[in-house]
């Protein structure tokens, strides 16, 4: 998959399965671990349950990219509403949460490869809109979502921080196309 502008990443996206969970796992703590040390505050460490994972995985949402035997390098979910971030929106919408990419691929285009996958997926649905967050506290990843596009739109206050909403239309072809 080409990921338009930026350096060139084949990423083969496919389902995540059962036995991945640990993988998936080990990728988030790798992250949670590395934003700890840099101060970037998106994801507190411990955050994501392992019993969430596996029901979600089961709900089908989770995504992959395989890096060596047994190594998960990239993963996304998605979903196709979203009422915990979004309320009672019912646009026709793709969204995105848990899109990851290991550190080791760093600058390969790898999240911006899963993008572009994840908006091929909401065009062949017929869907006019893609969405995702990040909390408000994290102003490196928010500007990567508008350089790759998308226009913040709103907030959703949650106990321990706020998200900002984003969406991009998708219209036309792909940039992978």
């Amino acid at each position: 998959m080409s990921t338009g502008t930026g350096p060139r990443t084949d990423a083969a996206v496919e389902p995540a399965r059962p036995h991945d969970v640990d993988a998936i796992l080990a990728l988030r703590t790798s992250l949670e671990d590395w934003m700890a040390r840099a101060g970037v505050v998106q994801w507190p460490r411990g955050s994501l349950p392992r019993e969430r994972v596996e029901a979600q995985l089961a709900a089908g949402e989770w995504h992959v990219v395989r890096g060596a035997p047994g190594e998960v390098v990239g993963t996304l979910r998605l979903l196709w509403s979203d009422p915990e971030f979004w309320g009672d929106d019912d646009a026709p919408a793709v969204y995105v949460h848990g899109l990851m990419s290991a550190r080791s691929r760093r600058g390969s285009g790898l999240g911006r490869a899963l993008l572009d996958w994840a908006a091929e997926r909401g065009r062949d649905a017929g869907v006019g809109l893609f969405r995702l967050d990040c909390r408000d506290t994290n102003p490196a990843l928010r500007a990567y979502y508008e350089a790759y596009g998308f226009t913040a739109v709103g907030h959703r206050d949650f106990a321990t921080f706020r998200a900002v909403l984003l969406q991009k239309p998708l219209d036309g072809p792909s940039a992978s196309a």
